[in-house]
């Protein structure tokens, strides 16, 4: 009873998901955030490229600037993980080497100079270590934190709610938005065409695509699939196609 409305604004951004991709119930996880920080455990859970892939699909749709926090680097070197990542402008917080596990060893001075002058929305699987990580960013959060099964390998869901905290750093403040942990991250609410913009190297290739290409396995004189013949793309570049052709098939009906 004490909560007034005094003023309605236009959104900046709308961060949304569904619960799978045929779904076009988009459930609003936060609006007017600019940032997304999405943060993944090197092991314990094992991390998944494939929901990474999702998360950067949903923050280019929203209009929103990803980083990328990998936890956990004591049990598991993410140097394979990331390599998946190369070439996108993604920055990357990871701990130390040499770190016991926890919040010891993370880059939390660096990772809250990111977040000053921005609202930023945390994301990821449970159990990676995010509410530990926004305890460590604003003490007073107080948000519940838990371990992963180890018979599932699967995180509980310690945080039940979204919640919007005020990080004070030494150069200034910004938002932290707390939100639950998640397994799946549903696009059924996304426009098929921003999808490829979100694999931003691959995109550079698909300029060279012929109009109207779908870019997926069987699309003819396919940039990307030529590129991938002649081995241009390397490693990394085929896993990231793999993903991205995964994606597009999925949202074939769409296109």
């Amino acid at each position: 009873t004490l909560a007034r409305i005094v003023g309605i604004v236009e959104r900046t951004s709308l961060l949304r998901r569904s619960a799978d991709d045929t779904d076009q119930v988009e459930r609003v996880i936060v609006a007017n955030a600019d940032q997304m920080l999405i943060v993944v455990a090197a092991a314990d859970p094992e991390p998944r490229e494939r929901l990474v892939d999702r998360y950067l699909v949903a923050a280019l749709d929203a209009g929103i600037r990803p980083l990328l926090v990998v936890t956990k680097t004591d049990l598991a070197d993410p140097t394979e993980f990331l390599r998946h990542f190369d070439g996108l402008d993604l920055r990357v917080f990871t701990s130390a080497q040499g770190a016991t596990g926890g919040i010891e060893g993370m880059p939390v001075d660096e990772i809250g100079a990111a977040l000053i002058g921005h609202s930023t929305v945390f994301v990821g699987h449970s159990g990676v270590g995010k509410s530990t990580l926004v305890n460590a960013l604003v003490p007073s959060a107080l948000r519940a934190t838990g371990h992963v099964n180890q018979v599932t390998g699967r995180g509980r869901h310690t945080s039940s709610s979204t919640v919007s905290l005020r990080y004070e750093g030494d150069a200034g403040s910004g938002w932290v938005i707390d939100t639950p942990g998640v397994r799946s991250f549903g696009l059924g609410h996304v426009d098929p065409a921003n999808i490829l913009a979100a694999f931003t190297e691959l995109a550079a290739i698909a300029e060279n695509c012929p109009r109207g290409c779908t870019h997926r396995t069987d699309a003819e004189d396919c940039a990307l699939n030529e590129a991938a013949a002649e081995g241009a793309l390397g490693e990394a570049g085929l896993s990231r196609l793999e993903s991205l052709q995964r994606l597009l098939a999925t949202f074939a009906d769409k296109l």
